[in-house]
């Protein structure tokens, strides 16, 4: 029976997938956020190619190019869902990070193949035998980009002092709770006195949410500082270069501590509609295009002057459930809505140019706390299994949610899956778009009864179990569904109190065990990243972790052939 029941709904997902080609659009799922938008802690992240052609981007722009003639010329990006804030302690999406990596620095970061750790305005560091108190040594050569209230000085230990701790206590998605408060030693010497050990703590440190800032701008410009983003890195916004809703205008900064960019700029436009990016890449308007998906990667493919780049991600997409309030808030009926929902012919649907695999699990599978086992208690699709079990909780002519998602095409056309699957258990479900800010606030509310989005970080499962299923993240977007089990409380408590990675990962294994047996949302996809390039472009920017790396502190200086 099951066998029919999963080819109907096959053909169900696919006739709907196929009506909505033509409107496709965004990125790899709903919506994306990142609680540390990035980052790759402890093991390398897989990074690799899915085309033959993606090599050839490099190659063809690299073609008989002298060290001179790399440099100059604007590379233009398109985002598929429009930034709301750019101000490092505000942002809550993919799309802010990619460009607050380019204005600005963090204490350390990663290798270009998001394998280990290395310096960046730290040149070194360690931590006390409690794993509480970390020690860095900065560079002495890095400036502040020119603003409005300083005019480029030398940034110290003062200016990491303030902007971690700022971030302690004002990251819209607490990026760095751990952090208790830090001391300066010198001008170039700085401690950070954690609250307890945390394993975390470096990984935590890469997200863009706590990248360095001068003090006299963020005050001095307020709550308009997003606009006006000052940092240390390779490039600076340009005058007037913050076009809200439409662009982003970047320049580079001369004074630069790293390699000189070949590029004298970087533009940032909003493009949400898939189709519409595709296009933009062919009539040259744009160099890169992030987040393809459905016939648009087919359309980039047969365009002898573009490639595309596919690389294994590190975000899961997912719709998850209100724990606390509503009909969901009953265990039964979330695992009844998981029963009802066919991840196979969804994804089928959804992914038709390889953009995605079916995902199982709220962690990706290049994780290091990833358990496939645990795969197995996640229910099979069974849609009369699912009445039964309504019924059996009180539900047995169902009931209406209200679900909230991003503002692209693709997070309607996942919606529209979705509300069809429910439809046959007789839950009515009405689909709500907004754009990332206010969405973002509806979800941190934890008054949606549905929210669908999706989650990238890095490999270490803290950032995603910690900020999808911690009491501390309650009220923040990341638990939104409002999760609070003290079994799986105590378990993260105690995973980032120990150093040792394999200890590590059999306490966040436990602690996924309890999570996937509340069934407090359907993760349904893991998507490569997919983007499309000029061939004029020297290589592929857009990393494994959704991070846009245009020169890095390792070999990557991106060029555009002229």
């Amino acid at each position: 029976m099951k066998r029919f029941q999963r080819l109907a709904a096959l053909s169900m997902a696919l006739c709907l997938g196929a009506s909505l080609v033509a409107g496709c659009g965004g990125g790899s799922g709903s919506s994306d956020t990142q609680a540390a938008d990035s980052a790759a802690a402890g093991d390398s992240a897989a990074v690799s190619e899915s085309s033959a052609d993606t090599a050839a981007a490099g190659d063809s722009a690299a073609a008989d190019v002298s060290e001179e003639d790399k440099y100059g010329g604007v590379l233009t990006i398109s985002l598929s869902s429009v930034p709301s804030n750019i101000d490092p302690v505000k942002y809550t999406g993919v799309y802010e990070n990619q460009i607050i990596a380019q204005v600005c620095d963090t204490l350390i970061t990663y290798s270009d193949d998001l394998s280990e750790f290395i310096p960046c305005l730290a040149t070194s560091w360690e931590a006390n035998e409690a794993g509480d108190v970390y020690t860095f040594h900065l560079r002495d050569d890095v400036y502040f980009q020119p603003g409005t209230y300083q005019d480029g000085r030398q940034m110290t230990a003062e200016d990491v002092k303030y902007s971690l701790e700022r971030s302690a206590k004002e990251s819209a998605l607490d990026r760095l709770a751990m952090l208790d408060h830090c001391e300066v030693i010198d001008d170039f010497t700085v401690e950070c006195h954690l609250t307890s050990p945390n394993a975390s703590f470096l990984a935590a440190l890469y997200n863009g949410g706590n990248v360095i800032v001068p003090k006299e701008e963020v005050e001095g410009w307020g709550d308009e500082f997003g606009a006006h983003l000052v940092g240390t890195g390779p490039f600076m916004m340009a005058e007037n270069g913050w076009k809200t809703d439409e662009s982003c205008e970047l320049v580079r900064f001369d004074k630069y501590w790293g390699q000189k960019p070949y590029l004298d700029g970087v533009k940032f436009v909003y493009i949400t509609d898939n189709n519409q990016r595709a296009n933009a890449l062919q009539t040259g308007e744009i160099d890169v295009a992030c987040d393809l998906s459905g016939e648009a990667i087919q359309t980039v493919q047969n365009d002898s002057n573009l490639t595309v780049s596919q690389v294994p991600g590190m975000g899961v997409n997912y719709i998850y459930f209100n724990m606390a309030n509503g009909p969901t808030a009953d265990v039964n009926v979330r695992k009844a809505l998981q029963m009802a929902f066919d991840r196979e012919s969804t994804v089928a649907a959804l992914y038709q140019y390889g953009e995605g695999q079916v995902g199982y699990l709220p962690l990706p599978p290049n994780s290091w706390g990833y358990d496939e086992s645990l795969i197995d208690l996640i229910p099979e699709y069974d849609p009369e299994g699912a009445k039964e079990l309504l019924a059996e909780a009180g539900y047995p002519d169902g009931f209406t949610l209200e679900y909230y998602t991003g503002d692209s095409a693709t997070s309607k056309r996942i919606g529209e899956i979705f509300q069809q699957f429910m439809a046959q258990i007789g839950v009515t479900v009405n689909i709500h778009q907004a754009a990332w800010g206010t969405f973002s606030e509806i979800g941190a509310s934890g008054n949606a009864d549905v929210i669908a989005m999706s989650w990238t970080w890095d490999p270490d499962p803290y950032f995603y179990l910690n900020k999808m299923f911690h009491e501390e993240s309650l009220g923040s977007l990341g638990n939104g569904q409002q999760f609070n089990i003290p079994e799986v409380n105590d378990l993260l408590d105690q995973a980032v109190a120990v150093s040792d990675q394999a200890e590590r990962a059999d306490l966040y294994k436990q602690a996924l065990k309890l999570i996937v047996e509340q069934y407090p949302q359907i993760d349904y996809a893991v998507t490569n990243v997919t983007t499309g390039m000029s061939k004029k472009v020297s290589a592929n920017p857009v990393r494994a972790d959704k991070t846009i790396c245009i020169v890095s502190e390792q070999s990557t200086n991106i060029w555009k052939a002229k």
